[in-house]
């Protein structure tokens, strides 16, 4: 593919992203995209997956919404049985968050899905193409991060 300008990158790849977006969450099967989960649900159970229990504070940081924001997404999770809360037994003030054995399986069954999804698609296209797709994504975090 020969050199295009940035400007003509940028209509192309702003007319295609939301194609791609539309059609990978119109082949996702599970609860995150039948509307069971919000985005944001899904990111502090995954969150929590990841690093383990949080207090409401942390978790509101890595989401970037305010504390009372983050309490009332965690309080439809305990509602819905994914989390429990737990006072901190040196700070009664502090309130841990932490997955029920419900909320793990979710947020697993979730997470092997999407990733079965994307062997799919990626499965057609060849390795080298799939490594330098993969070292530009992370170029772009790094980018991201940097901001």
């Amino acid at each position: 593919m020969s050199a295009i300008p940035l400007t003509e990158f940028a209509e192309r790849l702003n007319h295609i992203l939301p194609l791609i977006t539309k059609e990978f969450f119109k082949r996702q099967t599970n609860k995150l995209f039948k509307g069971k989960l919000t985005v944001p649900q899904f990111l502090v159970l995954d969150c929590l997956l990841r690093e383990g229990n949080s207090k409401m504070s942390t978790l509101a940081q890595v989401l970037d919404v305010t504390t009372a924001a983050m309490t009332g997404i965690v309080d439809r999770l305990v509602r819905d049985g994914y989390l429990k809360r737990s006072f901190d037994s040196g700070d009664r003030r502090v309130i841990k968050i932490t997955l029920t054995p419900r909320g793990t399986a979710i947020v697993k069954k979730i997470i092997e899905e999407r990733q079965q999804l994307i062997m799919k698609i990626f499965g057609e296209i060849s390795e080298d193409d799939r490594a330098e797709y993969l070292r530009i994504l992370m170029q772009i975090r790094d980018i991201l991060n940097q901001e």
